[in-house]
């Protein structure tokens, strides 16, 4: 784990997920690809300081002509990082990826009771949130289907799972892979478009080259509606600042980013000025807030 660190993002993304506690031990599920190689490389670098037990963990489907070469790629991985692994073989299944996906999460639980983990993680991406909300779009989803992947939601009984990624693009995650010199395997089930998670992959690609803060635009609108849903604080917050902005006719246009930080100062009890846009102040003071326009 030595050497420069130049995508030091990730590893202060992990170590600061909220959704991970001190003292957890927790089943890093690796499938060989560069997401999870970059999940398990970053939760080994913090794991000192967050006080975690790890297990890498694997599932071999056998279900192509390179399952094994990636079940290597992982056992290299955790020999590399020095931590413990734990390996299932899948094999005689239905190919279907419901099947297939079922399948995986009982091993995934399975290592985690084994391994005496409350957690299994796994590094679904902001590309992966952007590709479950279109779907559900596309399927005529109500409001909870816009809420995309759960960061954390019970897997089992006392286990959870955990996705601490879902802010983070693949293209982060794989640069990271480099910079740390760790294999990776590539998936050429990706490139099958009869999947329809494969079919949306491809169109997205397109789209980011017009909208290239697509998928951190979904991820943070995924976020507000399972915010709002579930009633958190923030939520209630965030709504009092876009109210105020809105009364005095100056909502339009003003970035999220500027709305959230009168949200934290107001988490805080802070007072200040926030810039909101061009001429358009939040001032807080006292648990008040007020819009001024120049």
């Amino acid at each position: 784990m030595r050497g420069a660190r130049p995508q030091r993002a990730l590893e202060h993304a992990i170590l600061s997920d909220p959704r991970l506690r001190d003292g957890e031990s927790i089943i890093v599920a690796c499938s060989g690809g560069p997401d999870s190689v970059a999940l398990a490389a970053a939760m080994r670098f913090a794991s000192p300081k967050r006080k975690w037990r790890l297990c890498i963990a694997h599932v071999n489907h056998g279900a192509r002509p390179s399952a094994d070469q990636d079940e290597a790629v992982v056992l290299h991985v955790a020999a590399t990082l020095q931590l413990p692994i734990m390996t299932a073989h899948l094999n005689d299944l239905a190919r279907d990826e419901q099947t297939m996906r079922k399948a995986r999460y009982d091993a995934l639980k399975r290592s985690a009771k084994d391994f005496g983990a409350t957690v299994v993680t796994t590094a679904h991406t902001a590309e992966d949130q952007t590709e479950t909300v279109l779907l559900a779009l596309f399927r005529g989803t109500g409001t909870s289907g816009l809420t995309g992947i759960a960061a954390r939601r019970k897997l089992a009984d006392r286990i959870d799972l955990c996705r601490p990624l879902l802010r983070c693009t693949h293209e982060q995650l794989r640069r990271y892979c480099e910079s740390m010199c760790l294999p990776y395997a590539f998936d050429p089930t990706n490139d099958d478009l009869t999947y329809r998670r494969n079919a949306v992959r491809g169109a997205l690609t397109t789209l980011r080259l017009s909208f290239p803060g697509l998928d951190r635009a979904v991820a943070r609108a995924a976020y507000i509606v399972a915010e709002e849903l579930g009633g958190a604080p923030r939520a209630a917050l965030r709504r009092r600042v876009r109210e105020a902005l809105e009364e005095t006719g100056e909502l339009l246009d003003v970035d999220f980013e500027h709305v959230e930080s009168a949200v934290r100062a107001l988490e805080r009890g802070r007072s200040g000025v926030f810039h909101a846009k061009r001429g358009v102040t939040v001032r807080l003071g006292r648990g008040q807030l007020s819009v001024k326009k120049r």
